[in-house]
């Protein structure tokens, strides 16, 4: 083997590494930055790889670049590699028995955050607590956001549209309810109507969110015009305005225990279950951690998903 072949293997990854951050981040500074080195070393080693390749990667669209075609090609392929080799010490460790050293970061919305992640977040730390835990509270295109960047591992909630880059695996489903004060007349009612709904004030979640959408889309599927006398983040504040008067809500039973002062009554025959789980980029490689988080969420995930893909 001549020398300049070995430079080229051995210059390889660091190439790959940078055309992978660069993709991510859109941008040859923000790549730099994680990779702590310069902006023209970036820059150097994106050329290097282009040239040795024979492709154009980048094309300039303003002041940002994205991927060409081409671009698209390889960073799909050599994601899962660079992700494999930055992830090689923590899946040594497993192999060899033991799990001590990683990060792991986990996006989710507030209500995941609140009830559904405590336990496992509790079980995980226990069983691996060398591992450092990263909880970001966002959702939505936020959280899309992180994922696409590579700044997760993956994220726990709900979705209702799934982006073709994106994998949704469900594994929580909860029922929806109505909750009222406990003196409400709805509750004196033994066959409620969407329409008795409809007459009184709703108190929803921020109309960015999924609820406000799947509230809207059925009201108008049974012609039926509704009043949001408050919009307010988070169901812990919604139950706490519904218990003083200020309007009734539609929620998930995910969010109700046993010792809530509100009336709650089913909503199952007007609107669907609610499903939570793991959302995924596509061919997003896995650490050890964060697989061993997905097994105590999920016991038997990556056995399904494996007959899944057969």
């Amino acid at each position: 083997m001549g020398p300049n072949r070995f430079y080229y293997k051995q210059n390889r990854l660091k190439q790959l590494r940078a055309f992978c951050h660069t993709a991510q981040t859109g941008s040859i500074s923000k790549a730099a930055e994680r990779l702590f080195l310069s902006q023209p070393s970036v820059s150097l080693q994106i050329k290097a790889l282009e040239r040795e390749m024979d492709i154009s990667l980048f094309e300039r669209r303003g002041s940002s670049i994205e991927l060409t075609p081409q671009g698209k090609i390889l960073y799909e392929l050599s994601l899962p590699l660079v992700e494999g080799i930055d992830a090689l010490p923590e899946s040594f460790a497993v192999h060899c028995g033991s799990l001590e050293i990683g990060e792991l970061n986990i996006a989710a919305g507030e209500s995941t955050i609140l009830y559904i992640l405590p336990e496992i977040m509790k079980r995980f730390n226990a069983a691996y607590p060398g591992i450092r835990l990263r909880l970001h509270n966002v959702t939505g295109r936020d959280g899309m956001g992180l994922l696409r960047a590579n700044d997760i591992d993956f994220a726990v909630g709900s979705l209702i549209d799934v982006p073709d880059d994106i994998a949704y695996h469900p594994i929580f489903s909860y029922d929806p309810v109505l909750i009222t004060p406990l003196n409400h007349p709805l509750l004196k009612k033994t066959n409620f109507t969407l329409e008795d709904i409809a007459s009184y004030g709703l108190i929803l979640p921020p109309r960015h969110l999924s609820t406000w959408r799947m509230v809207k889309m059925i009201f108008q599927q049974h012609n039926l015009d509704y009043k949001v006398t408050l919009e307010a983040g988070g169901w812990e504040v919604i139950k706490k305005y519904v218990g003083l008067g200020l309007g009734i809500s539609i929620v998930t039973s995910i969010c109700l225990t046993d010792q809530e002062d509100l009336g709650v009554l089913p909503l199952l025959q007007y609107f669907p279950k609610r499903d939570y789980g793991l959302v995924l980029r596509r061919g997003k490689f896995l650490s050890a951690g964060a697989k061993k988080f997905i097994e105590m969420m999920a016991p038997d995930f990556f056995k399904q998903l494996n007959e899944k893909e057969r």
